[in-house]
């Protein structure tokens, strides 16, 4: 059996170029559309965009993996991948904050929003991490399964389509989430902060609540292991799944050069696939904060 490709966060972090959604025409834009329409998101991922910046590589990756994203195996890769880091997210003992965010004003019905919010990330990530490793795996020069059947997913299995996510933006931010956004950077070892946050920042005092509970797990040794165990989790997901596609490194190798710019994509394809994990583990003890009882069993 092959060992795994190890968590690998480049040094120094590349300079990424995500192309935004609103910036993107013609045929990236369609791209854009179709993506988000196959993996049932209503954004499309930092990771993507970046990816989009490079035209052949990302066209020729998602052309590639599309059949896959459409199909039922890579669904059941993603709610098993999911079930699996929230196990793992649920054994660093996130502490409920229904009760503090009751006490802070926030009614019922925003709690609700909150988390609908969160289960768009904790549906949505999943892909995202699967199509980062998959592009790692063949950049690395890896071959994909050689088995070619996936049937299609027929339905919904993403969260119900909704308007299109509100971001607080960094130059949105007041001192004090400016304040939060720089200790989320600094804390997470990553020059952007990610959409999930800045989505959740609609909400600035309860994202400071959360953060404060999650921030003292992150660099822990429960914690690294968890990340760790969504990484090796997607790494044996990404290499076992169908290739209906027949996508292979040569082909997405020879895209990336055709772009000219083949070591920095592939330094950008390493940065995203070591965050996503630890993004993955963040959303998840997230969830299990606000979907937690408010008081113990014990209390």
């Amino acid at each position: 059996m092959v060992e795994p490709l190890t968590r690998h966060k480049p040094d120094p972090i590349p300079a990424i170029h995500p192309l935004p959604e609103r910036l993107a025409r013609g045929r990236r834009q369609a791209f854009y559309e179709d993506t988000k329409a196959v993996l049932q998101v209503p954004w499309m991922g930092v990771v993507t965009m970046a990816f989009a910046h490079y035209p052949r590589f990302y066209e020729t990756l998602w052309t590639g993996l599309r059949p896959l994203a459409a199909s039922a195996p890579f669904v059941a890769a993603c709610g098993q991948l999911r079930s699996r880091a929230e196990d793992w997210a649920a054994a660093l003992e996130p502490a409920p904050i229904g009760a503090a965010l009751s006490e802070r004003g926030y009614d019922a019905g925003e709690i609700a929003e909150i988390r609908a919010l969160i289960e768009v990330f904790s549906h949505g990530n999943m892909p995202y991490l699967l199509i980062a490793t998959q592009a790692r795996l063949l950049l690395a020069g890896r071959a994909l399964s050689t088995e070619m059947a996936a049937p299609a997913f027929a339905g919904r299995h993403g969260p119900e389509p909704g308007r299109a996510l509100t971001l607080i933006e960094p130059h949105h931010a007041d001192e004090s989430l400016a304040a939060l956004y720089a200790d989320i950077r600094t804390t997470l070892g990553l020059p952007f902060v990610n959409t999930d946050y800045r989505a959740l920042a609609r909400w600035p005092s309860y994202l400071a609540l959360a953060w404060a509970d999650l921030r003292t797990r992150i660099g822990t040794e429960p914690y690294e292991a968890a990340v760790g165990a969504v990484h090796q989790e997607a790494m044996r997901l990404a290499s076992t799944l169908p290739n209906p596609g027949g996508l292979s490194a040569e082909t997405l190798r020879a895209a990336a050069e055709a772009d000219g710019s083949a070591v920095a994509i592939s330094e950008t394809v390493a940065l995203f696939q070591w965050l996503l994990p630890g993004l993955v583990t963040n959303v998840a003890f997230l969830r299990a904060q606000i979907t937690a009882p408010a008081t113990s069993a014990s209390a």
